[in-house]
């Protein structure tokens, strides 16, 4: 019954952020960066704040003295503080530019942060193992194909951990399954990939910095994206 609850009150929550973003378009147009409306409203919650340790390994490949995956957070949170554009088009060279990409790009420059080049090992990987990556290994494109989800979800499937896909609100034992730094994957019809922030609702759910348009956000999406979970990853760097 109070899963039931949370659930009815999280759809309430994400109707207000649907009718704050259509009043934005009307007031404002194109000149603000919508999500930011989702971002706020997500943190207005009037539950009891949830305690969820933090569990990271310290792994610190840059070593900067930050844990990988808080640099993998705060690599995709720069994301929302340059206000990058959505946009997926295709880039010669693969890299789009600065202050522009799409979901995925949020990923790559979150491990750029800790120092990895996710690009070029996602080429290495395809290389190695083109049959694990189906037509993109018949065919590959260094140009997009660490941009694409399908190749990223081969990619961590193969050097990562596949953690739960479930969520449930203010289960602590659960959502201490959900740290800063892992990656989570979203169906179709709406594909999409995003980093899990280290910050939380009340209710013990994790944000999401993602960039789904106009710009990047860290917004409360884990259970009100309109696909399903179909992926949990943790990046180890093993095969």
């Amino acid at each position: 019954m109070q899963q039931r609850s949370n659930s009815t009150s999280r759809r309430y929550r994400c109707v207000m952020v649907l009718l704050l973003i259509l009043a934005a378009v009307i007031v404002f147009g194109d000149h603000v960066c919508l999500p930011e409306f989702s971002s706020i409203i997500s943190r207005v919650h009037p539950e009891p704040r949830l305690h969820v340790p933090l569990v990271i390994e310290n792994r610190d490949v840059n070593e900067n003295g930050i844990p990988d995956a808080l640099d993998f957070a705060a690599g995709a949170r720069r994301e929302v503080e340059r206000r990058t554009r959505y946009d997926a088009a295709y880039c010669a060279g693969g890299y789009p530019p600065e202050g522009r990409g799409a979901c995925t790009d949020v990923v790559w420059r979150a491990f750029r942060e800790a120092g990895y080049d996710l690009k070029r090992m996602v080429d290495e990987d395809i290389r190695k193992a083109p049959a694990a990556y189906g037509a993109t290994g018949r065919r590959p494109d260094p140009n997009i194909d660490f941009r694409r989800v399908k190749n990223l979800v081969v990619f961590f499937g193969r050097h990562g951990r596949e953690l739960a896909t479930e969520v449930i609100p203010g289960d602590s034992d659960n959502l201490a399954k959900w740290q800063p730094g892992d990656i989570v994957v979203f169906g179709p019809t709406w594909e999409h990939i995003g980093i899990v922030s280290e910050s939380r609702l009340p209710d013990g759910v994790p944000l999401v910095i993602n960039n789904a348009g106009p710009c990047a956000s860290e917004s409360d999406c884990l259970l009100s994206w309109p696909s399903g979970i179909t992926h949990h990853f943790r990046f180890t760097g093993e095969e």
